[in-house]
């Protein structure tokens, strides 16, 4: 009666164990770890974000450029009173401003009435002529503008860059994760059929007298424990795909609804690559997307430096025209040309103590040294952590080499043990713990080499080459 209700028992976890079965294999999906990364690339968020940012800079590039478009400026006056006309004031001017500073500009005017202006010219004038600041000379605003906006869409570029590492690291620390668990997961799935297999066996044996009942009980109390370890690891399983499904976006911004169908690719656990060498990782750390966007913020510092500067040359503007009557007079540079018709005007500009533009220059100088500070100590700790990683990766390599042996000694131990056993040579407790010897190194092994891919995705992360 009492194994009755045994075999009944069994056949019920049997059945919860075929429909887990059932859940987990049907219609499964593989994704691979370059799969992964192809949807992060064209659909995440983050990295959709920093694309919007480039087309930000790039719009901002635009404006910076606006500053040198020529200018088309009409202006229209006229003043009447009492049937008096006071005045009537037509003048229209183009400006072509140059990278130089300087100014270049040509208009007609038209002025008549009875009461205008002394210094309005009566009837139909054109000019031609140019308009300078002398500390617009080497550098002003507008070419600092347009080297910022440069300077800052490559800075984008960086950030783009480096958001898409960040991203892709944190993805495949979730992938290799879920690629554990799974194999955790198929590893006492596939220690329960063995065990199956053995309390059929030994039930088969003691019906027929070779064994007594109490390795009937031993065999299902094994296989009840292997129960609870699938349990554990499907839920393991289940969660990691969930985490893992966080980085998977649809086109449109819509979440990737998790199938629990998807299984990862088997391919990429046993996927070797070489270890490049520490001094060529190191060079990379050069081109680090994050020490490329510290030395661009650098670089658009200096410029406002350089601008600063300017600040301390006197201001002198000069705005110089020839002059011609009618809206179409040939200009000539003759000296009775320059002599007879122009106009000239010249104003100076200079502060005495000149305390804005020192603390202007000096707080511009701070910040510069400020960020260089900031940018050396980011060496130095891209730099360690490449060389922990490296190291770590190193590690994990010897481990792997050695525990692969020892697993295939556990391995060779368990099967004599089970040619023993079969033969009626070994008792049921010996084989229950080789099996679990051999249950333990294989999710160890596992456990390292995910622990691996792990590490070297944070030694291409960490110098800046993992996307």
């Amino acid at each position: 009666m009492k194994m009755k209700a045994v075999r009944n028992r069994l056949i019920f976890i049997l059945y919860l164990l075929a429909l887990t079965y059932k859940a987990i294999g049907a219609d499964e999906k593989y994704l691979s770890k370059n799969e992964l990364i192809s949807i992060i690339r064209q659909y995440h968020p983050v990295v959709k974000q920093a694309d919007f940012t480039m087309q930000r800079a790039k719009a901002q590039l635009l404006q910076s450029r606006g500053n040198f478009d020529p200018v088309l400026m009409g202006e229209v006056g006229r003043k009447s009173l009492d049937g008096k006309v006071y005045y009537n004031y037509f003048n229209t001017q183009i400006t072509i401003p140059t990278w130089y500073g300087l100014d270049i500009k040509a208009g007609i005017e038209e002025v008549s009435g009875d009461r205008v202006s002394p210094e309005a010219t009566l009837g139909k004038t054109s000019y031609i002529g140019v308009k300078l600041s002398t500390n617009n000379l080497l550098f002003d605003a507008r070419r600092a503008t347009l080297a910022q906006a440069k300077l800052f869409y490559r800075q984008t570029e960086s950030e783009k860059q480096l958001a898409a590492n960040n991203v892709i690291f944190d993805a495949l620390v979730a992938y290799w994760n879920w690629v554990k668990e799974y194999q955790n997961y198929t590893i006492i799935t596939k220690a329960i059929q063995v065990n199956e297999e053995r309390l059929q066996f030994v039930r088969v044996e003691f019906e027929q007298g070779a064994r007594p009942a109490i390795d009937t009980t031993e065999t299902l109390s094994q296989l009840q424990a292997f129960y609870v370890q699938q349990q554990a690891a499907l839920l393991a399983y289940i969660n990691a795909g969930i985490e893992l499904s966080g980085f998977m976006w649809l086109e449109g911004n819509y979440p990737y609804q998790w199938d629990d169908s998807i299984v990862p690719d088997s391919n990429d656990l046993y996927t070797e690559y070489d270890i490049p060498a520490l001094s060529k990782l190191l060079d990379a750390v050069d081109n680090h997307p994050k020490l490329a966007s510290v030395s661009y913020k650098i670089g658009s510092l200096k410029i406002d430096q350089k601008l600063k500067s300017q600040y301390f040359i006197p201001k002198l503007s000069i705005n110089a025209n020839m002059l011609g009557k009618g809206y179409y007079e040939q200009f000539s540079l003759s000296s009775t040309q320059l002599e007879n018709n122009h106009k000239l005007g010249i104003s100076l500009n200079m502060p005495l103590l000149y305390r804005d533009a020192i603390g202007g220059y000096k707080a511009s100088k701070l910040k510069v040294l400020e960020m260089q500070a900031e940018q050396n100590n980011l060496i130095l700790q891209l730099e360690i952590k490449v060389k922990m990683y490296y190291n770590e990766v190193l590690s994990l390599k010897n481990q792997i080499e050695t525990y692969t042996k020892a697993y295939e000694n556990f391995q060779r131990l368990f099967l004599g043990e089970k040619f023993r056993f079969d033969n009626g040579e070994s008792s049921l407790f010996v084989l229950n713990s080789r099996e679990n010897k051999v249950l333990e190194a294989s999710q160890k092994l596992v456990e390292l080499k995910t622990k691996w891919h792990k590490s070297y995705a944070a030694l291409l992360w960490a110098s800046g080459q993992l996307n």
